[in-house]
């Protein structure tokens, strides 16, 4: 059950019993989507190919295979530089966010991923409250840090202040 990477791998004889898929979804403990994988061939013919979990490779399948890679390659590469340009924009953002607080600089409640959300808006850049990663505990006045996801591992980190209203 080893990943095979490139086409040069594709020459090296099977194992016995074995052949070679291409998987159509993620598969647990064996491998990511569009990977080629080498299984046993009761195992690929039983279940991975009738829940059209996988595909058995054969030409036609491999051409076609490389050309969504290419294509997928190429618009994943848009999408990094596009996340990375608001990524430079969010960063240099410094929010303010409003809360009811004691006295003694206590906040009553705690400074949410969702006000968080709502201030980046009213900023002009849209981003759900559940890629935002508050790093410390808000629960006083002061400067904190949080992380905002944007693209799998590109993330931006925002400042933001406490205020009292």
């Amino acid at each position: 059950m080893a990943v095979i990477s490139n086409n040069e791998q594709l020459k090296q004889p099977l194992k016995k019993g074995c052949i070679r898929v291409i998987l159509t979804e993620n598969v647990r403990g064996l491998g990511d989507k569009d990977d080629m994988v080498e299984v046993r061939a009761g195992y690929a013919r039983n279940y991975l190919i009738p829940k059209r979990v996988a595909m058995a490779v054969t030409p036609s399948v491999l051409r076609q295979h490389e050309e969504i890679k290419r294509q997928q390659q190429h618009k994943e590469e848009k999408l990094r530089q596009e996340a990375s340009v608001r990524a430079n924009e969010i960063s240099k953002i410094k929010l303010v966010i409003g809360a009811k607080t004691s006295t003694t600089g206590k906040i009553f409640g705690s400074v949410t991923t969702i006000q968080l959300a709502e201030a980046l808006a009213e900023k002009g850049i849209n981003v759900d409250r559940h890629d935002i990663t508050i790093e410390d505990v808000v629960k006083e006045i002061g400067t904190y840090h949080a992380k905002v996801k944007l693209y799998k591992e590109l993330s931006a980190q925002i400042t933001f202040q406490v205020v009292s209203e």
